[in-house]
């Protein structure tokens, strides 16, 4: 038996996600992931379709990168009603999409695909998708093309887990998570998915200009300039950050927080807290800032404790941030990759991760992973930092090191091996 490969002459991906890569569809971390890993697939050769719920006022179809990546805009005709983002008119967005997406894909994609010889690869992401996929694999299997397909459907989160109907996605698809952490989670439920990793896009790696972050810097005159974002969400500990900025402006130390938060109502218990505790916080209401409007609207208020910046925080400021903090705070209590975190080590920067899903952080070599969810351990591992400089500089080069390792270009050829060996347990007919 020959060992038989995915390639673009093969075959065709489709990926089905609530989230993609308009800034409508992004809530977290997904939609990055799915824009990515589209886009490394592209680079690829492959053929790849992206349906999700997109901007209501974008074109429906969109065609990128030499006509290998298309984007279908899914719901648009709802979300024009929603205008606050991919999750607002949940449940009837979810209600079109598994109605509508099943049949689009049998008739658009996976039928001319068949005629070409190619065969179809599915992947779903997350709990909105899961009914959508056994409704495909039950379409193609009726119309005889099951054969010719190979589904997967991926966990990034445990969220809304109890909606599933396990025996039967387990049944049409092969279920798949992004960390170790997030297959022993699943283990307890009885199910054994693959692992295949986040990964980290080229431009993080790209060198960061030294003279914007010497500016950047220059704005504070502190002795800690942290970072933290991510959602407004308990799991995030949010209040454990807060907490520890708080105890280190008793301690006399002049502190400059810098967050970058979601929107969710979450987000006002973290304030209060914060005010609470005796912390100056600054909203930062920018649109679009060019570099030295954003250092102007800083410098205006640097003498806040903690500044949430209340923008679209392009690339080159994150990175710039990144690496021009003396810290970035992803101390999430549960995570079950910890992507943040990853970019922030590619862009040789001091990330402090939690300890579940982070597997690419090691302690005190390529990043300081905090153990507990007191904020003295936060404090404590600043102080250190800040009294053995040695140890910050090998934590930002071996940083770079273990990023590199989950570039989105290696992770692909990981999934294609995956695929492979997943196209011979689903019985799928590899053609030659």
């Amino acid at each position: 038996m020959r060992y038989k490969k995915i390639t673009p002459d093969n075959s065709v991906f489709v990926i089905l996600s609530f989230e993609g890569p308009d800034l409508y569809s992004q809530a977290g971390g997904l939609g990055f992931r799915v824009t990515e890993l589209s886009e490394a697939l592209a680079k690829k050769g492959f053929e790849t379709h992206v349906i999700f719920v997109g901007d209501p006022y974008k074109p429906a179809v969109e065609t990128l990168n030499q006509k290998r990546l298309i984007l279908h805009r899914w719901s648009q005709w709802i979300s024009k009603y929603y205008p606050l983002g991919v999750y607002q008119g949940e449940e009837e967005k979810l209600y079109d999409y598994n109605e509508s997406v099943p049949y689009f894909v049998l008739d658009e994609i996976a039928r001319p695909a068949v005629k070409e010889k190619k065969k179809l690869v599915v992947l779903a992401e997350e709990w909105h998708t899961a009914e959508c996929v056994m409704r495909l694999s039950d379409l193609l299997h009726y119309f005889g093309l099951r054969d010719k397909a190979v589904i997967f459907w991926n966990a990034n989160h445990t969220m809304s887990f109890d909606r599933i109907n396990w025996g039967r996605l387990a049944f049409v698809a092969t279920l798949t998570t992004v960390s170790r952490f997030m297959k022993h989670y699943m283990w307890d439920m009885g199910l054994n998915p693959i692992v295949i990793p986040n990964g980290v896009p080229d431009r993080m790696f790209q060198g960061v200009d030294s003279e914007k972050v010497a500016r950047f810097r220059e704005v504070f005159e502190s002795d800690f300039l942290l970072l933290k974002v991510g959602r407004m969400d308990p799991n995030k500990r949010w209040n454990m950050a807060m907490d520890a900025v708080a105890e280190l402006k008793r301690r006399g130390s002049k502190v400059n927080f810098l967050i970058r938060p979601g929107r969710e109502p979450y987000g006002g218990e973290v304030i209060y807290n914060a005010e609470r505790n005796g912390l100056y916080v600054y909203n930062l209401n920018l649109s679009k800032p060019t570099f030295e409007e954003l250092l102007e609207a800083l410098q205006e208020a640097r003498d806040a404790d903690v500044l949430t910046l209340n923008f679209v925080v392009e690339d080159e400021y994150l990175r710039i941030f990144y690496y021009g903090c003396d810290a970035v705070l992803a101390n999430s209590g549960m995570e079950p990759f910890g992507l943040v975190g990853l970019e922030v080590m590619a862009c040789g920067g001091v990330v402090f991760t939690g300890c579940t899903g982070e597997e690419y952080a090691i302690p005190y070599q390529n990043a300081i992973v905090l153990e507990t969810a007191d904020p003295v351990e936060i404090v404590n591992n600043l102080y250190y930092l800040k009294s053995e400089p040695a140890v910050g500089q090998k934590i930002r080069r071996e940083a770079k090191i273990a990023a590199k390792r989950y570039a989105w270009g290696q992770v692909v050829d990981n999934l294609l091996r995956k695929i492979e060996y997943a196209a011979i347990m689903q019985k799928s007919d590899m053609e030659d």
